[in-house]
């Protein structure tokens, strides 16, 4: 008699998020779809960005590399975080060495009032992307992926990528209806596009909030915080796990979970013990390796990763992670070791 195939609701990564007891620690990389990988630069060699990734095939494939090459124990859905403002009909371009590029900054009332909706069958290639990954992957997890509507107001405010983010904090104080106007239609297009991949069968979803570190804590509380738990609300009813991850947050992780996350996403400035003294019980831990120690050798970086693991059994359920994305130039043979190293040290 066949065994059944194993069932991604019941691995590792989503029995993690859960706070549930775990086989060994599981690992994966934001970012590991793509960028390191030579495989991915040869198949997306003369590709734009944005075509590549409403691709079904050309998506299914990038997202696939990284679970063959190393092992983990999760793969990411291959996207940017503007696909569903391109999607939804906003002129928006991501350019090589720049990033995402907005043609009309969106900074008045009326700007915002133009902007249009995206509905599911605008995306349809997203679900058929996911359902082709989902087909490979057997019991290994997909996680979907969005944009947080912070960091994607910032780039339709700014009109490309900011250090300062003057014009975004200008429109968020000096004119705070026009901004929860804004980040309220954002919050619509990020959760339909992960409503879109959770329904098409991924086992978890990851929000992205890029640039919500900008901000200190009662400006999140006031600004952001209600527009983020929009977004996740999106797929609170289909019982699958919810990440939440930003870069310099170590001071609103606690309201980052109250937005609505069942894990937090942790990046490398906050040991993760730290991290669950400030989430509290109530929430799984993801992180938080510093990309850069992926250049160091073997030896400090065997003992980071040990020490991590070590600080993650004080959180709920811990998910080994990046405390953000891979680096571009990464050797992906460090990658594949540091998989190896926490399954075999976590067991």
């Amino acid at each position: 008699m066949t065994a059944p195939a194993p069932d991604p609701r019941d691995s590792n990564l989503v029995r993690a998020a859960r706070g549930l007891p775990v086989s060994h620690t599981p690992v994966w990389f934001m970012r590991q779809a793509g960028r390191s990988l030579p495989e991915y630069r040869e198949v997306r060699a003369d590709v734009p960005m944005l075509q590549a990734c409403r691709t079904p095939e050309l998506v299914c494939e990038i997202t696939l590399q990284p679970v063959r090459r190393h092992g983990v124990d999760a793969a990411i859905f291959f996207s940017d975080i503007v696909v569903p403002l391109a999607a939804a009909g906003i002129d928006v371009d991501i350019k090589p060495g720049v990033g995402p590029v907005v043609a009309h900054p969106v900074r008045t009332a009326a700007d915002v009032e133009a902007l249009p909706e995206l509905s599911a069958a605008q995306i349809e290639d997203i679900a058929q992307s996911v359902r082709l990954i989902t087909a490979e992957l057997g019991g290994t997890p997909l996680i979907g992926f969005a944009g947080a509507p912070f960091t994607l107001a910032s780039y339709l405010v700014e009109g490309g990528p900011s250090k300062n983010h003057e014009h975004t904090k200008a429109l968020m104080y000096g004119a705070p209806d026009v901004w929860d106007a804004l980040c309220a239609k954002l919050a619509r297009i990020s959760g339909t596009f992960l409503r879109v991949q959770a329904e098409a069968g991924a086992s978890a979803i990851q929000l992205f909030d890029s640039w919500v570190g900008a901000l200190p804590l009662a400006d999140y509380r006031r600004f952001v915080q209600q527009h983020s738990a929009a977004a996740l609300a999106a797929v609170s009813d289909l019982d699958i796990p919810r990440i939440h991850f930003g870069v310099g947050t170590g001071e609103l992780l606690a309201a980052i979970g109250e937005a609505g996350a069942d894990v937090v996403g942790v990046d490398y400035r906050v040991p993760l013990d730290e991290a669950a003294r400030r989430v509290g019980a109530s929430y799984s831990l993801q992180g938080n390796l510093d990309p850069a120690l992926l250049f160091a050798p073997w030896e400090p970086l065997e003992a980071k990763v040990r020490e991590i693991l070590d600080q993650g059994t004080t959180a709920r359920g811990h998910i080994f992670n990046l405390g953000h994305g891979v680096l571009p130039s990464t050797d992906p043979d460090a990658l594949t070791r540091v998989v190896e190293l926490v399954h075999s040290a976590s067991c």
